[in-house]
């Protein structure tokens, strides 16, 4: 089970895995200098180049591209989703099939815009014909999510989908019973909610996706 605080182990990984990737320090946090805004876009986009890079999982071998995450280096809000689909694999995008159209629908209804907010995936490359993202390739990928949350530092993170809500709190509790509820991960307000190829296959589930992204909206205006 995965925890939702690092252990020393991950700090050690993530640690060298930063310094692997030509990290010299992290930047403070977001109440600090207006530099820091600058210095997490470029720490983001070298993460993201060492990221393209990355062959340390069997998923390397089918994609067309690595789909890093896109969006506000800076945002408040960030969402995770599973892994690329075929659309997304071939533009290097994420949420740009019918899924990312809904989801930038719901991300608008709740009074933002897409880039206003940050979007990105458990694992960064398609698996093959869309099955489920195992154990293995999920750990093996971890380190670039931890990196870009410690990043960005997002106040509010939503987890779209059972993948993204299990993989990020541990839990196993059913999706449709861990949404709208928060729960943390690493000191971050998380919001789980159901993924928009869910709500696709029942449109009749979209008021509650709208009513999660409402309260996760209202956590970041609460203060």
């Amino acid at each position: 089970m995965a925890s939702a605080e690092l252990t020393k182990k991950d700090i050690l990984h993530y640690l060298r895995f930063l310094r692997n990737a030509g990290f010299l320090y992290l930047t403070p946090t977001k109440g600090g200098p207006t530099e820091s805004a600058h210095a997490r876009a470029e720490q983001l986009e070298a993460l993201k180049l060492a990221v393209a890079k990355c062959t340390q999982c069997r998923l390397c071998e089918g994609r067309t591209h690595v789909v890093f995450g896109e969006g506000n280096p800076d945002a408040d809000l960030m969402f995770v989703g599973e892994g690329p689909g075929a659309e997304e694999d071939r533009l290097g995008r994420p949420f740009v099939g019918r899924s990312g159209k809904l989801l930038d629908q719901m991300i608008e209804r709740v009074g933002l815009k897409r880039e206003d907010v940050f979007i990105g995936n458990v694992v960064k490359c398609r698996p093959p014909d869309n099955r489920d993202p195992e154990l293995d390739e999920m750990e093996t990928c971890e380190p670039f999510l931890k990196s870009q949350i410690a990043l960005i530092q997002p106040r509010v993170i939503v987890a779209l989908g059972r993948f993204a809500a299990h993989r990020l709190t541990g839990e196993k509790t059913p999706i449709g019973r861990m949404r709208g509820h928060f729960y943390s991960y690493a000191d971050v307000k998380l919001m789980p909610t159901l993924h928009p190829a869910a709500v696709l296959r029942n449109m009749n589930q979209l008021q509650d996706v709208i009513h999660d992204l409402e309260r996760a909206v209202a956590e970041i205006q609460r203060d």
